[in-house]
């Protein structure tokens, strides 16, 4: 079985974000954990700590990518992880996954994240 993102649907951007690290973590543990099909043990605590990250997102919509974010919502251990992850599969994301590069590269664009504004209620 398969362990790509979480069940709860999503919008837009985070969506896609949800998506990204969901394959890089899986490139990833494929690439450095031999995992063909499951995640081993670490790569899967990995990637429900980045789901339940994104979930508590303070900008959702309007966030820019976590590596060009102020606030540093993953705790070091976890921080580290997830760029190792990305520092290793980030430039192999271009060729095996462009669309999905360049939009994360877009989105990476963002430089201030838009923070979603409490409604009354």
């Amino acid at each position: 079985m398969k362990h790509i993102g979480n069940k709860k649907k999503k919008s837009g951007r985070m969506q896609r974000e949800t998506e990204t690290v969901a394959v890089m973590i899986h490139k990833y543990c494929r690439l450095k954990h031999g995992g063909a099909n499951e995640l081993c043990r670490d790569c899967t605590e990995l990637l429900d700590y980045a789901n339940q990250r994104l979930a508590h997102c303070p900008f959702q919509e309007g966030k820019t990518t976590c590596g060009n974010c102020q606030v540093h919502c993953y705790k070091p251990s976890m921080r580290e992880k997830i760029r190792e992850v990305m520092r290793t599969i980030g430039p192999r994301m271009i060729l095996s996954n462009p669309i999905m590069a360049l939009q994360h590269a877009m989105d990476g664009l963002r430089k201030e994240p838009i923070q979603k504004k409490m409604e009354d209620g």
